[in-house]
């Protein structure tokens, strides 16, 4: 099994030991994700095996084993950490496609559309149930770490279905689901590395930190990729966010803009909040965001967090692995897609 590591961990190639170390540890993981989705039941085998079996970066049980290697290293108890992580994320996965009615998920046709509804959102409680289980062997502080994260990333979800409070401003609210349904578990797959690998408390908790953060740096800068990707490239026809009136931060930004009076945020506003079933109309309402210089604003929104990763480890001695922990938080904010 060949491991491609995902942008900005590409300066462990400077050290060819630590690389071996970390994609061996990616095939076990992987290894033991795919046994511990596995049942004896041909449809819960099947739909379990879906998603991983689709592919993925696994950004999260990387930066488990990237981040116990600044303690003890990799063992068992950090690849079944690893493993625990990549599998929450999944069981979210399901959950999401049926919430937003999504027809793909990494290329293929999404659980819902092949299985429906029903079995799609039993198959994500079945990999969180098995996750949990496979926490609760690794003691109560993994376990509590396991619990606290997932509910945050149910809170995240609930608070981005039903919207902001009365009186909430919305750009608040939006930083608070992003960092609750992206930052929480990344932030949690960075610290239980840590925790496991047996670093100093001090240092899980500031790398805690920094997984929070770059979460919410990535998440803020797919918002405005999905405005200004070439669709070609990356496969997403830009302004999907738009005409799903999902309210992302460009489109905050830009509702701010045009609270002050500023006239050229009220026209793009205008254009945004009609009906942009038609691609012309879409096309349109994209070029005057992106035009606008909310777009550039969402960028250093999402630059300034990617800081804020950095700053959090800053305190860490020079290694190849707080190299690729900052040269990631760079390349969130710095892609295409």
């Amino acid at each position: 099994m060949s491991i491609e590591l995902p942008a900005g961990f590409d300066v462990l190639a400077d050290d060819e030991q630590l690389t071996q170390q970390v994609t061996e540890s990616l095939v076990a993981m992987e290894e033991q994700l795919l046994a511990a989705l596995s049942s004896t039941d041909e449809l819960a085998n099947s739909a379990a095996r879906y998603l991983a079996e689709a592919g993925g970066k696994r950004i999260r049980p990387l930066l488990t084993i990237l981040t116990s290697l600044l303690g003890d290293g990799v063992d068992d108890r950090v690849l079944r950490a690893a493993m625990v992580m990549e599998m929450t994320h999944l069981a979210t996965l399901y959950h999401d496609d049926v919430m937003d009615s999504a027809p793909l998920r990494r290329g293929a046709p999404s659980a819902h559309v092949v299985w429906g509804n029903s079995v799609a959102i039993l198959t994500g409680d079945l990999i969180l149930a098995r996750a949990s289980q496979l926490m609760t062997e690794l003691g109560d502080d993994g376990s509590r770490i396991q619990a606290e994260t997932f509910e945050r990333l149910v809170m995240g979800q609930l608070r981005e279905t039903v919207g902001p409070r009365e009186g909430e401003d919305p750009y608040d609210h939006y930083l608070g689901v992003i960092a609750n349904k992206t930052g929480s578990l990344v932030a949690a797959a960075a610290q239980l590395g840590a925790y496991y690998g047996r670093t100093d408390p001090e240092l899980s908790h500031m790398l805690q930190t920094y997984g929070e953060a770059v979460g919410i740096a990535f998440q803020l800068a797919d918002d405005v990729i999905d405005l200004t990707a070439d669709g070609a490239s990356s496969g997403k026809a830009p302004g999907t966010d738009l005409r799903e009136q999902v309210p992302t931060l460009p489109v905050l930004l830009l509702r701010r803009a045009a609270q002050s009076n500023d006239d050229a945020a009220r026209a793009a506003l205008a254009l945004v909040e009609r009906d942009l079933a038609g691609d012309a109309e879409l096309a349109e309402a994209v070029q005057a965001v992106v035009a606008h210089p909310v777009t550039e604003e969402a960028w250093e929104v999402a630059r300034s967090w990617s800081q804020k990763a950095k700053d959090a480890i800053s305190a860490l001695p020079e290694s190849t692995v707080k190299a690729a922990l900052l040269s990631f938080a760079d390349a969130v904010v710095d892609r295409d897609g």
